[in-house]
């Protein structure tokens, strides 16, 4: 055989079996049972029977409101919060004569503290209805019965039973039924990106009793009924049956079009529209994803229910007091407080009726003291909130400029949480790893192709302090391609490359190896006009690495059609495709030019050993070493076998094939699968594939940080033991030094136990020897415990599911949670969601899951942050559904993790931290200089300031300064933050918002109130205030005190902020500036309406050097513990970032305390 030789081949009839079927269940039994009752006139949507079913429409609404009920539900939704029910219970109260202050000035910072939420839930709802008018409005085809032709018309008008006729590139706009398409077996390719985040084509199949329906012709006379499931949410069956000519035929998954899905390399498709507008299944998935509330939010409501009880005892314990004091003010017939004229008082002041006097007086300081209530702590932390994500999406360095993804923050719920996460928890493929397979090695005939080395080789070398030099380049570029870099193939070995494969022992072995690679496959060749260079679309990842290394071997796959697929290859032949993913292979049944009939398949070792003749076996055991190899390798293998058909042989099967693939019966998939089982055996062994899935970009040093940080990392795949071992140490979950714990149930006992069969024995013996295992783990753990040494827990997937038992599953966790990594192997979608339930709930601490696809949509929706990975495969669009719309962010490269806790996840983390406590330290001492005022004036409920100046007080002159705050501040910068992944376990213990840190900063309130009441009362007490010698009078104490308070937090805000910027200097400098225009301006009102303030500061407060000389040294007071608490911490007792702070550089494990470095 001539090396350089080649020809054009074409394999012609072409049949597709198994993944096409259609078949009746039992499930068909229940059509038009409850649940399975829909009914669709195909081609007749105006008949009287469909007019009356009165389906809705194909009209999408994502909005949260409309028109008639924003109102009414945004007020509901504000008000579900308790401090704004309170506020708005005061504010209804407060138009009575129990008012200590007027209407007015509480329900201007009601309002605009709720209009404000409001319109950024308008805005956010506008957005929402500008992509559904968008959708809405998109143009399709519609048959036009009365004329006979298709019509274009928009999306939202489409109704049920409409035939469509969709083009190649367009999505489908509701559920269809598939019809017919170009091809003349009725197949077409579909991509599902936008619904379960896989960019791998899907092929689906059209009933052969519809197939016939290529043009507008043949639909004149298309008259049938569907009878089918109702609308659900269920991504992945379909039941139903059609009705037509007579005749029933079954329906399934692979006749359904599901809106929102893309029609791939297939001209055109006819389809009846089935499912329309909300009933379509994508949007039975679009509901929000499982509400989740952040630890600090949760904390939050316990902190403000603590206040709320604080009230209540200040407010009771006032009126009880007032209550006393109001019963002696008549005594023997003596006037006690003669100037008040209790003898002739309402009843609010009535000495006879004290006891209903003290109750009325504890209503009214309920709404006094209100002001311990943040009313602006919500929006100003959902504003925050906002912008922080906002800064997230911005980051240019967790965007991807190869995809162009941004950082996405689907959610600003969750941000602070990013700086709390103990454990995350990680699928493999697609997440650590690139999901690019590239083909490196393979064994044929016993011998092993393939010089290079794999990362988890390099790894594995570095462990044992081997050389890790690599044949193969960084690029993946093989020397003898001549320097081209070729994706999807990294081989290096000179045995197979050029044609020189003619010239090993075993040519004729090699030769059909690589044909099967060759056609052995569902991928689609698309040639680019421009360079004529053909790519492939491929079902998966490693079908495009087999068809690569085809043609660098020289059989190269250039066009398919639904009656040929065409090779230029050195021998030419023709062959049919038999394929069923379900199944773990594939065979291709082809003829070559000797007349001999070869059936060519590939699967996985387990299901393709069993099925080798006697003569098949020889190359096995040098095969079954080489798997082990390349698995230890971190390979994914496939093993490679053909079989000679005699003519005889071949002709009964493809009678009994095609009878077992027209059939139209409940057992139609198990004839099929029987005729293909039948084939597929006595298989003769050519060899096995190995192909390797690369590791994202900077993984390994990501964990490392991430580990330095404090985090756990889990990581849940579905690989091998060994290949996820391998990986383990390639991507440094798995480091030297590190011991492991392995359990598993491939032991000989519960082997031997498996080969009787026994089910109850196999499952008693296994829950057995997992108890066991993890006993014997938490011993060694145990007695290792004074050499502080790591520990790896490695588990296979049939431990898993006995160790998730309710007997062993404390145990377990209790294990798992004493190592430092994590790998559960042959893990399922449901082994993962109930591993990451498991983890959230046991630990009680921030859990991360991480993933890219549907089968991580569980775990992603289960952990307390969500992550998806957007890059290659996954999220491709921002908007996707189900699997992009369970996350909570989404990133492109796992390596971005580091940037987004590390940095982000700290920032936010100490940000809302510290703001929320310095809401209630403003909010405590201002409200408590309104109790320590009606302590002095004999529990009078006598408001200390003008009605606005308490009004505005956490509206205007004390909220943009924390808004700044939480948005600006940075106590490290994000280098620093890389650099001393250490900071970040202030987040995991929650150091920030301990429960000592919240009361310490209450108590920094209540001695500030105290200070700036008792120094501001006393310094203006009997002291001439005026130049005409007259002293301060209440309207002048009011307005000091007011602005000691206002100086006071503010400067508190200048003492917290660690990065000052502009921004920050002009919103605390500006609030105190803005504190005296207003007092100006508002003085200059006529006095009926400023009442005490006419003036104050124009005529009393700004001319008196006294006045100046009481704020600086009361403020200067004030902030005096806070000083010399921080002073004395810094300098004894210093946090991580004080260190940082201070030091600049350093070591910081070195510089902590022996205490923290513990913690």
């Amino acid at each position: 055989m001539a090396a350089g030789r080649k020809m054009d081949v074409v394999r012609s009839k072409l049949y597709s079996y198994a993944c096409c079927s259609s078949l009746f269940h039992d499930e068909h039994s229940q059509i038009g049972q409850r649940g399975y009752s829909r009914m669709v006139y195909c081609n007749d949507p105006d008949s009287s029977d469909a007019i009356r079913l009165n389906y809705r429409g194909n009209y999408v609404s994502t909005t949260k409101y409309t028109a008639a009920n924003f109102i009414p539900k945004s007020l509901f939704e504000q008000f579900r919060r308790v401090a704004n029910l309170y506020f708005l219970v005061v504010a209804c109260v407060s138009f009575s004569p129990l008012a200590p202050f007027t209407a007015i000035s509480v329900a201007v910072p009601l309002v605009v503290v709720i209009g404000a939420t409001m319109v950024k839930e308008a805005v956010e709802d506008w957005r929402r209805r500008k992509q559904d008018i968008e959708a809405n409005n998109r143009e399709t085809e519609v048959y036009d019965g009365m004329n006979g032709v298709f019509v274009k018309t928009k999306w939202e008008k489409l109704r049920v039973g409409d035939v469509v006729k969709v083009y190649k590139d367009e999505y489908f706009p509701a559920d269809l039924l598939f019809l017919s398409s170009n091809y003349e077996d009725g197949i077409c390719y579909v991509e599902t990106s936008n619904l379960d985040g896989e960019t791998n084509l899907k092929l689906k199949h059209a009933l052969e009793v519809t197939s016939c329906l290529q043009d507008e012709s043949s639909l004149h006379d298309f008259k049938a009924v569907i009878k089918c499931e109702d609308p659900n949410e269920n991504l992945y069956s379909f039941i139903g049956t059609l009705y037509y000519n007579g005749k029933q035929y079954p329906l399934s998954l692979q006749q359904l079009l599901l809106r929102d899905s893309k029609l791939r390399n297939t001209d055109f498709v006819y389809g009846v529209v089935v499912f329309t507008g909300h009933d379509t299944k994508v949007m039975q998935n679009a509901t929000d994803p499982p509400s989740k509330r952040s630890r600090i939010e949760r904390r939050l409501d316990k902190i403000i229910y603590i206040l709320f009880s604080s009230l209540m005892v200040i407010a009771f314990s006032g009126s009880i007091f007032f209550g006393i004091i109001t019963k002696n003010d008549i005594s023997n017939g003596r006037l006690t407080r003669w100037y008040l004229r209790p003898d002739k008082t309402k009843v609010f002041y009535d000495p006879k009726r004290a006891l209903l006097a003290a109750f009325l007086h504890f209503l009214t300081d309920l709404m006094l003291y209100g002001y311990l209530i943040p009313i602006s702590l919500y929006v100003s932390i959902e504003i925050v909130k906002v912008l922080q994500s906002i800064f997230i999406n911005q980051d240019q360095y967790m965007y991807y400029e190869e995809a162009d993804k941004p950082a996405h923050a689907r959610t600003s719920n969750l941000n602070e949480e990013l700086g709390q996460v103990y454990t995350i928890l990680s699928d493999k493929t697609g997440t650590l790893t690139c999901n690019n397979m590239e083909f490196v090695k393979c064994s044929i005939a016993g011998t092993s192709y393939g010089r290079g080395m794999t990362e988890v080789e390099i790894a594995l070398a570095k462990k044992t302090g081997q050389p890790a030099s690599s044949g193969v380049s960084d690029e993946g570029v093989d020397s003898t391609t001549s320097g081209r870099q070729i994706k999807g193939f990294n081989f290096k070995d000179e045995r197979l490359m050029n044609g020189r494969w003619v010239n090993e022992p075993h040519s004729d072995m090699i030769r059909e190896f690589l044909r099967a690679l060759a056609i052995c496959h569902t991928a689609i060749p698309e040639v680019q006009e421009e360079t004529a260079e053909i790519s492939y679309e491929v079902e998966s990842p490693d079908e495009a690495a087999f068809v690569i290394a085809a043609r660098e071997f020289g059989f190269e796959f250039f066009r398919r059609t639904q009656s040929s697929i065409s090779l230029h290859e050195l021998d030419p032949q023709t062959g049919k495709r038999v394929d069923s993913s379900s199944r773990k292979r594939m065979s291709v049944i082809v003829r070559n030019q000797e007349n001999k009939i070869l059936l060519f398949c590939k699967g996985a070792d387990s299901v393709m050993f069993e099925r080798l003749s006697e003569d098949g076996h020889a190359f096995e055991a040098e095969t079954r070493a080489h798997i082990k190899k390349y698995a230890e390798a971190g390979l994914r293998t496939l093993v490679v076998a053909y079989r000679e058909l005699d003519a005889q042989e071949y002709r009964e099967w493809e009678e009994e094939f095609v009878k077992a693939k027209t059939t139209v019966t409940a057992d139609r998939d198990a004839l099929v699968d029987a005729a293909a089982d039948k084939i597929e055996q006595k298989l003769i062994l050519l060899g096995a594939t190995a192909v390797e899935d690369k590791l994202q970009k900077g993984v390994p040093e990501c964990i490392d940080k991430l580990a330095q940080a404090g985090v756990r990392i889990w990581v849940l795949t579905g690989d091998k033991m060994e290949t996820a071992i391998n990986i383990g140490y390639a991507c440094s979950l798995l480091r030297q030094g590190m011991k492991q714990i392995v359990i598993s149930l491939d032991l000989p006992e519960i082997i031997a136990l498996e080969k009787h069969g026994d089910k109850e024995a196999i499952a008693k013996a296994s829950l057995g020897s997992v108890k066991m295992q993890i006993r014997e783990g938490k011993s060694q753990i145990g007695l290792d415990r004074q050499t502080l040494s790591e520990y790896g827990l490695i588990i296979d997937g049939k431990s898993l599911a006995f160790a998730l038992d309710e007997s062993l599953e404390k145990s377990f966790l209790e294990l798992a949670t004493l190592c430092d990594s994590v790998i559960c192997c042959r893990s399922s979608p449901k082994q993962k969601a109930l591993v990451t339930r498991l983890v959230k709930v046991g630990t009680h601490k921030t859990t991360l899951a991480i993933g890219d696809g549907a089968n991580d949509v569980g775990m992603i929706q289960e952990a307390d942050v969500g992550v998806g990975i957007s890059g290659v495969e996954g999220m491709q669009v921002i908007v996707s559904l189900p699997a992009a719309m369970s996350s909570d962010y989404a990133i492109a490269q796992f390596w971005f993790l580091e940037h987004l806790l590390l940095v982000h996840g700290h920032w936010c983390y100490r940000r809302i931290s510290i703001m929320i406590c310095y809401f209630f330290y403003k909010n405590i001492t201002f409200g408590l200089t309104l109790f320590w005022f009606e302590t002095h004036s004999s529990f009078s409920a006598q408001p200390a300031y003008n009605d606005w100046y308490m009004s505005f007080y956490n509206v205007f002159f004390t909220s943009l300064p924390v808004i700044a705050l939480g948005v600006f501040d940075q106590d490290v910068s994000a280098r620093l933050c890389l650099k001393y992944p250490s900071l970040y376990k202030e987040g995991v213990q929650n150091i920030l918002f301990s429960w000592p840190r919240i009361l310490g900063w209450m108590f920094n309130g209540v001695t500030s109130s105290i200070i700036v009441f008792v120094f501001s009362t006393n310094a203006l007490k009997q002291q001439a205030f005026r130049s005409d010698g007259h002293v301060g009078d209440f309207s002048v104490l009011a307005a000091t005190m007011y602005s000691c308070v206002v100086w006071a937090v503010n400067c508190q805000m200048a003492l917290s902020i660690s990065y000052f910027t502009w921004m920050q200097h002009f919103f605390i400098w500006g609030s105190i500036a803005f504190w005296y225009a207003f007092l100006i301006i508002y003085g200059t009102l006529p006095p009926t309406f400023s009442k005490t303030a006419y003036k104050v500061l124009v005529e009393a407060c700004a001319p008196s050097p006294l006045y100046w000389v009481v704020i600086i040294l009361v403020v200067m007071s004030a902030l005096l513990p806070y000083f010399i608490f921080r002073a004395v911490q810094i300098w004894f007792w210093p946090m991580p970032h004080d260190i940082i702070q201070v030091k600049g550089t350093g070591d910081l494990d070195t510089m902590v305390p022996l205490s923290q470095q513990r913690s």
